[in-house]
C-alpha cells in the first residue's frame, strides 16, 4: 500500500489537466462567440472556484463507506439520535474508548461548506458531499451520554436516525514503559506528545537526519549540499531537545542518523549503504554523537538495513519497552514509515526482549490530506478507510488544554514545521477562509499545527 497514495495523486493530476484542457477550450471557444473580455473573467472566477472548493486532495468519493473492524469482544450497543438527543440502549462502563457509526449526509450548503456533527462539548468534521457510513469518536463523554444522553445535530449536514456505538476498554498505556519509533524528527509529536509527556516512562527513537527538501537553507549562502547538512544537523538537535519539554530527559532520547527516503532502499539490499540523497554524506555517526549509549551502527558508520535493525534490537534491550508506538503500516503511507514498522518487526524478532503491544499511528493518510478535518482543539473522527483494515483495536486518550497549549509548542519548537507557508497556498487559504469559512490555528502556519492539535490523540491496538 506504500505506493498507492503516488498513484492516486498521479490519476487526481492527469484528471485536473485533463479538465484544465476542456476549460480552455471551452473559454476560447466563448472568447470568439461571445466576448473575448469573458475570459480572463473567468479565468480568474474557475480559479477562485478552484482553491476554495476544488483543491482538496480526496481520493475517494464522498459517498463511499468508511469501512471499520474491531476485535471480536469489542460492544456494540444500538443507539438512536431522538429529537436532537444520542441515546445508547446498554452498558458501556468501564470503556475508555467510544466511537459511534452513524449515517451522514450532507445537504446542499454540504457540499461547499465543512459538513460537521456537533456531538456534546465537540466538533468533528467530514468531506463535503459526505454520503455514507462514518465513525465519530465520542471518548471522554462517557459519563454525560450514560447519564442523560448528548445533544447531537449536523450542521450542512444530516444524520440517520439509528447508530452503533463501539465501545472499547484498554489498560492505562501511559503507565507502562513506552517507546515511540519516531522516522523522522517532529513525527513523536504530532502523534504522541500527549501521550509521551504523560508517560511514567518513555524513550524515543528517531531513525533518519530528515535532512532532505532544505531549499530554506540556501539562501544563507548555502549550496544544495550543505543545505541539506545544516537541516539535518538541526532536525537531529529537535529529536533530542524538543522532548524534553514533554517529560523525557535526553538520556531516554535515541538518534539513529539513517537518512531521509532511503529506509524502502535499505530494506530491499539489508547488506548495502545507502547515504544521503543531497547532503552528500554516508556515515550514520556524524548524527550520535549525543546519543546516550553505544549501538551496533557506531562500529561502521554504514546506513544499512541490518545496522538499522541491530541498532533496534539493542535498544529493544535496553529501555525494556511494554508498548511501542510506531506508524500503522496500513493507514499511514509515507514511505519510511511503512519501512519503519517493518524494521521494528525484524527487530523484535531479533532481540531477546519482548514487548507485548503496538500502538499504531498515522500521521499521513492515502486518500486525505485534510484528517483530521476541521480546527484545531477539536475531537478526532476516524480516518477514512474505504480498503479494509486489520480489526485492531482504538484507544484514544483525551488532551486537557493545557496540554494541548504544550504539544502546540512542542510542534513550535520543530525546524521542519517554521517558517511562512508559500504565497499560492497563503492565497489559498484567504479565499478559503472568505468563501468555504475554514479556520487555521494562530499557533503556526503548517497544517499540522491544526491536523495535530486535538482533544484526542488515536492510535490503534495491536497485540504482539
Amino acid at each position: 500500500m506504500a505506493g498507492r497514495k503516488q498513484q492516486l495523486l498521479e490519476r487526481h493530476r492527469r484528471h485536473k489537466r485533463t479538465a484544465l484542457l476542456v476549460g480552455l477550450l471551452v473559454l476560447a471557444l466563448l472568447g470568439v462567440l461571445l466576448a473575448w473580455w469573458l475570459v480572463p473573467l473567468l479565468l480568474v472566477l474557475g480559479w477562485v472556484a478552484h482553491e476554495a472548493w476544488f483543491a482538496d486532495h480526496l481520493f475517494y468519493s464522498p459517498g463511499d463507506d468508511y469501512r471499520y473492524a474491531f476485535p471480536p469482544d469489542t460492544r456494540q450497543l444500538p443507539a438512536q439520535v431522538v429529537d436532537g438527543v444520542l441515546r445508547v440502549d446498554g452498558d458501556f462502563a468501564g470503556a475508555d474508548t467510544l466511537i459511534l457509526q452513524l449515517d451522514i449526509r450532507a445537504d446542499w450548503l454540504g457540499r461547499w461548506l465543512d459538513p460537521r456533527v456537533l456531538v456534546g462539548g465537540d466538533r468533528q468534521d467530514f468531506e463535503r458531499g459526505v454520503r455514507g457510513r462514518r465513525y465519530l469518536n465520542l471518548s471522554g463523554q462517557g459519563a454525560a451520554l450514560a447519564e442523560s444522553g448528548l445533544p447531537i445535530r449536523g450542521r450542512f449536514c444530516r444524520l440517520g436516525a439509528g447508530a452503533t456505538l463501539y465501545a472499547l476498554s484498554n489498560p492505562d498505556y501511559a503507565r507502562r514503559r513506552l517507546m515511540v519509533i519516531a522516522p523522522h524528527a517532529d513525527d513523536a509529536e504530532l502523534a504522541a506528545f500527549g501521550l509521551y509527556s504523560a508517560a511514567a516512562e518513555a524513550s524515543i527513537v528517531t531513525l533518519t537526519q530528515g535532512e532532505i527538501e532544505a531549499e530554506v537553507y540556501q539562501p544563507l549562502g548555502l549550496d544544495r549540499a550543505a543545505a541539506a547538512r545544516l537541516k539535518g544537523r538541526l532536525r537531529s538537535w529537535d529529536s533530542l531537545a524538543v522532548p524534553l519539554w514533554g517529560g523525557v530527559p535526553q538520556a531516554r532520547c535515541v538518534q539513529l542518523g539513517y537518512y531521509c527516503l532511503q529506509l524502502p532502499a535499505m530494506a530491499e539490499r539489508p547488506q548495502q549503504g545507502f547515504g544521503s540523497r543531497e547532503s552528500g554524506d554516508d556515515d550514520i555517526r556524524s548524527a550520535r554523537r549525543h546519543n546516550p549509549l553505544p549501538l551496533p551502527g557506531d562500529a561502521d558508520g554504514v546506513a544499512s538495513w541490518d545496522n538499522l535493525v541491530a541498532d533496534l534490537a539493542a535498544l529493544l534491550e535496553h529501555f525494556r519497552p511494554e508498548v511501542l508506538v510506531t506508524p500503522h503500516p496500513q493507514l499511514d503511507p509515507h514511505s519510511d514509515h511503512v519501512a519503519a514498522t517493518r524494521a521494528l518487526h525484524e527487530a523484535i524478532a531479533a532481540s531477546a526482549w519482548k514487548p507485548q503491544t503496538l500502538l499504531l499511528y498515522a500521521n499521513h493518510l492515502h486518500d486525505n490530506d485534510r484528517w483530521p478535518m476541521g480546527p484545531a482543539g477539536q475531537g478526532i473522527a476516524l480516518p477514512p478507510a474505504i480498503e479494509p483494515l486489520p480489526a485492531d483495536g482504538l484507544w484514544s486518550p483525551g488532551l486537557s488544554a493545557e496540554a494541548q497549549l504544550d504539544k502546540t509548542m512542542a510542534l513550535a519548537m520543530q525546524h521542519d514545521l517554521q517558517g511562512r507557508l508559500p504565497a499560492k497556498k497563503r492565497a489559498r487559504r484567504l479565499i478559503q477562509r472568505l468563501l468555504a469559512g475554514r479556520r487555521w490555528p494562530a499557533s503556526g502556519e503548517d497544517e499540522f499545527f491544526r491536523k495535530a492539535v486535538r482533544r484526542h490523540e488515536l492510535f490503534w491496538v495491536r497485540p504482539l
